[in-house]
């Protein structure tokens, strides 16, 4: 589903928030032997962060889990506001609203389950990948055609920095 009135929004964002298993992610996890869980992360999602970063846009992480892998990829990307182990992720989203000095109307959410609805109820533009749960693909302004992990977060990235003129290669 794509409201039809989300591209005119995409001109207002400039903070990009995402959560990561089911978005930067597909939601799997591989555990090892020795208990180590492992996430795939993809590569293409990695480069538009990157670029949405170098353009001067905000970009966040709100999460339930905690991993430390994740948590050092997304700092090798540049990422520098990063909330993992939440249980409340409205409220951490207001916790970075107020620290970053934006306006939720300027805020791009995605979100892929249950705990992101009320945070992505809350912002200018509600995204989420194409197997997000029913609820959560019910209130998005915007579902992409991608799965998450599988190059949603780089669909989203890349619609927002060209409607702005920010992804010029």
């Amino acid at each position: 589903m794509i409201k039809e009135n989300y591209k005119k929004i995409l001109k207002n964002i400039n903070t990009l928030i995402f959560d990561v298993d089911g978005v930067l992610t597909n939601g799997d996890v591989l555990v090892t032997t020795n208990g180590e869980i492992l996430r795939n992360m993809n590569t293409k999602d990695g480069f538009a962060l990157k670029t949405a970063i170098n353009s001067g846009f905000n970009v966040c992480i709100i999460s339930g889990g905690n991993n430390l892998g994740v948590k050092k990829r997304l700092k090798d990307l540049g990422i520098e506001n990063i909330i993992l182990g939440t249980l409340d992720k409205l409220k951490d989203l207001n916790k970075l609203i107020s620290k970053l000095k934006i306006k939720k109307e300027n805020v791009m959410y995605m979100g892929d389950d249950i705990p992101d609805l009320n945070a992505m109820m809350s912002v200018g533009l509600a995204c989420c990948p194409n197997d997000a749960v029913n609820e959560v693909r019910k209130i998005a302004d915007y579902v992409s055609h991608l799965k998450g992990g599988d190059g949603a977060v780089r669909d989203i990235i890349e619609q927002i920095l060209k409607i702005q003129g920010h992804w010029e290669f």
